[in-house]
């Protein structure tokens, strides 16, 4: 079997693992993640965020957005690049003016936009991860187009996954582009091999 086709087994039956959770399984999960998270988002100082709007099952960031508002770090949303297949990063506030992108999901519009260079944390939404740090997108690569080139910014955001930690498997077969995470948060635990940079 090709890692490619792998990889396309493993979204769909992770996909649908996730779909599969209760309302109530949800909830739990977002506030246990919230729990999680806490401690590396450095409350206190100067932070710019990027998160992402949970779809298809995704875990929920909802009690994590009105935490880090209460804290007054500063929201993003990846917003889709007109023309180079890849991300920015769009000012989100609570009075942000809203638009689906050709996906479905919500974009902030109207608003500023940043490179990813100016954020200090990146959240990226998983298919799968397993403990040694792979992970598994939906497959658009539009993160790894974004951050492939991070080696020669001014500086690199942290990045981390975020998933259901029934989403965790044994091993994510891994392709040469895969941008290369500092830790997986699941609503269970943190999986990382070494400190999640300061930014």
């Amino acid at each position: 079997m090709t890692t490619l086709t792998a990889k396309v087994q493993l979204r769909k039956q992770l996909r649908a693992t996730r779909r599969g959770l209760t309302a109530e399984q949800q909830a739990l999960a977002a506030e246990r993640l919230l729990t999680v998270l806490r401690p590396l988002l450095g409350q206190g100082k100067k932070q710019r965020i990027a998160l992402y709007t949970a779809m298809d099952g995704e875990i929920d960031l909802t009690p994590l957005v009105a935490a880090c508002r209460r804290w007054r770090i500063e929201l993003y949303l990846p917003v889709l690049h007109r023309f180079k297949n890849s991300l920015l990063f769009a000012r989100y506030d609570a009075d942000s003016p809203m638009q689906a992108n050709k996906y479905g999901i919500p974009e902030p519009y109207q608003t500023a936009l940043v490179k990813p260079w100016q954020l200090n944390l990146v959240l990226l939404p998983l298919v799968g991860f397993d403990p040694q740090g792979g992970r598994l997108g939906m497959g658009g690569g539009y993160y790894d187009r974004t951050f492939a080139g991070a080696a020669r910014w001014p500086k690199r955001p942290a990045m981390l996954g975020v998933a259901h930690e029934c989403q965790k498997v044994a091993r994510i077969p891994l392709e040469p582009w895969d941008i290369q995470l500092d830790a997986i948060i699941s609503d269970a635990r943190v999986y990382r091999k070494g400190p999640i940079p300061a930014n």
